[in-house]
């Protein structure tokens, strides 16, 4: 293979820690009918990408290139593609989980799966909002339904997710109650939380009450404590897609929703998260950009667990 025709990626050949991401030359995919050719410029590091790196999740066994996230300008398109053209710049969401391979310096779209850029944003802020973006829009808008007035619980409000669905739930008029700890409550006011709780001296559900919409971002006993601080009729959209069935069950005994998700690539989603950035009520804090080479240092920062806001690959 040529260079012309080879490009660099971050792949595996074992499960394991950071230490088994390499960066290796993989051949340039072609576009098949109805997909995009993109030259990635930046491409967002999230959870799922070190949980699948360790444990192999959905992919099962590598090798893999992982990556869901994706902003950059359009290479080729392939028969039938009449959204975009080549030098357009887009930024999009790859379909989760099995259209995963944006950490490299290219990568294959359905055309359905990516928007427009909005102009006023450069390549790392639109790499960093799509999968968040989308997580938080399908769980709060297409399944809570969040309207005006309404009160919104955000569990790890100061995370990837959680500071993107707060002003997610901010637009849709909402009142916003955050979790984090107390050093991160001056961001989550920053970014319009209007009610901070410290989650590591108070337990959120005795501290909460009469909440229309809980997003849970953590799973397990988070996601059953908060069916608790729910209105009669309220909803926990958890985005842990897997639990026991007792979060059902008492759900059921409240008199309240429960509801499990996994984010699905959506252009329609993706124009909204886009209309929001361009009325600037929507913008990715930037915790790092890493250069492509060292994904590994980003898997390791994004394990401390400490991140706020997002981490960015970067290919230039």
């Amino acid at each position: 293979m040529s260079d012309v025709n080879t490009m660099r990626a971050i792949s595996q050949d074992t499960l394991g820690g950071p230490e088994v991401l390499r960066e290796v030359r993989l051949e340039r995919p072609v576009p098949r009918p109805n997909e995009v050719l993109v030259r990635v410029r930046a491409a967002g590091v999230n959870p799922t990408d070190w949980k699948h790196r360790a444990n192999g999740g959905f992919l099962g066994e590598p090798p893999f290139v992982l990556g869901w996230d994706v902003a950059g300008t359009v290479e080729a398109v392939g028969i039938g593609v009449a959204a975009f053209q080549p030098g357009d710049e887009v930024f999009g969401m790859l379909p989760y989980p099995f259209g995963h391979g944006s950490h490299a310096e290219y990568v294959i779209a359905p055309a359905r799966a990516l928007a427009p850029k909005p102009a006023g944003i450069d390549h790392v802020q639109a790499g960093a909002l799509p999968l968040v973006s989308l997580t938080a829009w399908q769980a709060l808008v297409e399944r809570a339904d969040v309207r005006p007035g309404q009160r919104v619980l955000i569990h790890a409000a100061a995370g990837g997710v959680g500071h993107v669905a707060v002003q997610i739930a901010k637009a849709r008029g909402a009142y916003v109650i955050g979790t984090a700890s107390a050093g991160k409550h001056d961001f989550l006011r920053s970014i319009g939380v209007d009610e901070p709780v410290d989650y590591r001296r108070a337990d959120f559900a005795e501290a909460v009450r009469d909440v229309d919409a809980v997003l849970d971002t953590i799973g397990g006993d988070t996601a059953l404590r908060s069916l608790r601080v729910l209105r009669p009729g309220g909803i926990v959209v958890s985005i842990l897609p897997v639990g026991p069935e007792e979060f059902f069950r008492e759900a059921e005994r409240l008199g309240v929703r429960a509801v499990r998700m996994l984010v699905d690539a959506d252009q329609g989603g993706m124009r909204a998260v886009a209309g929001l950035v361009e009325s600037g009520k929507l913008r990715a804090t930037i915790a790092q950009t890493f250069p492509l080479s060292e994904a590994a240092r980003a898997h390791e920062q994004g394990e401390t667990g400490r991140t706020t806001g997002k981490l960015v690959l970067v290919t230039d």
